[in-house]
């Protein structure tokens, strides 16, 4: 079954990073602009679009009424070092990657979409290091970004901090996933990690905090063979209303 919807896409001369970034993202078949739309920010998104097959899912779930009118984004990075800066907790370009979300990447889906202009319609996803950076930003600007899907996040200390000390916790509508099986896993960074202890703390942690949170181990390791099983209902969780 062919896609029916559309793909459309935008550059950012962004001020931020100081280099051009291309913002994609995917029109619903049933798309109108009489309707408003939520809009989902994917990090890693030529991934989510690949490898997710998000724009398929998204036709599927609109067309069987499953979630609300949603647009998917996608903003990819140029390599994993690139990715490395942009998404770690100590990237050297984290901050200024916020930045650009919330003032460059925000404004201008806000203009060239019918969306809520309000957080709570507005989601941040993220496999890996990407899902860090969706939790990380959300917890910084919780009135802009509401929602957080993070797939097998990277956690570390820095992570852990910002749990604790942000205000905010209790605002976000957070869904979280780890595999069981992610306790060896090979970073950028050329070590290797165990993703999964550090993931139960931090829902230890959440848990105590928010009350809209859902939390899944699944079955398997750190690859987008798990991450696209569980994104319909990843979507359908955040979405459906």
């Amino acid at each position: 079954m062919g896609r029916k919807g559309k793909m459309l896409d935008r550059q950012i001369d962004s001020t931020y990073l100081d280099e051009t970034m291309t913002i994609k993202w995917y029109l619903p078949e049933s798309f109108s602009p009489l309707y408003k739309y939520h809009v989902c920010i994917m990090q890693d998104g030529n991934d989510y679009f690949q490898l997710g097959r998000i724009a398929t899912l998204s036709d599927r779930l609109h067309s069987d009424g499953e979630i609300e009118n949603t647009v998917f984004v996608g903003i990819h990075y140029n390599d994993k070092y690139d990715r490395q800066d942009k998404y770690h907790p100590d990237g050297t370009k984290q901050t200024a990657y916020m930045q650009f979300l919330l003032h460059e990447v925000v404004p201008l889906l806000d203009e060239e979409l019918p969306t809520y202009h309000v957080g709570g319609s507005r989601a941040l996803i993220g496999d890996s290091l990407a899902g860090t950076l969706a939790l990380m930003t959300a917890l910084k600007y919780p009135n802009t970004f509401g929602k957080v899907i993070m797939q097998s996040p990277y956690v570390d200390e820095k992570v852990f901090h910002a749990v604790q000390s942000a205000k905010s916790v209790d605002t976000l509508a957070i869904y979280h996933t780890i595999g069981d099986e992610e306790t060896d896993v090979p970073t950028t960074a050329g070590d290797r990690k165990n993703f999964l202890e550090p993931n139960r703390k931090l829902r230890n942690l959440i848990e105590r905090q928010n009350t809209n949170y859902v939390y899944h181990e699944l079955e398997g390791n750190h690859t987008w063979k798990y991450w696209q099983k569980d994104l319909k209902r990843a979507l359908v969780t955040m979405f459906n209303g």
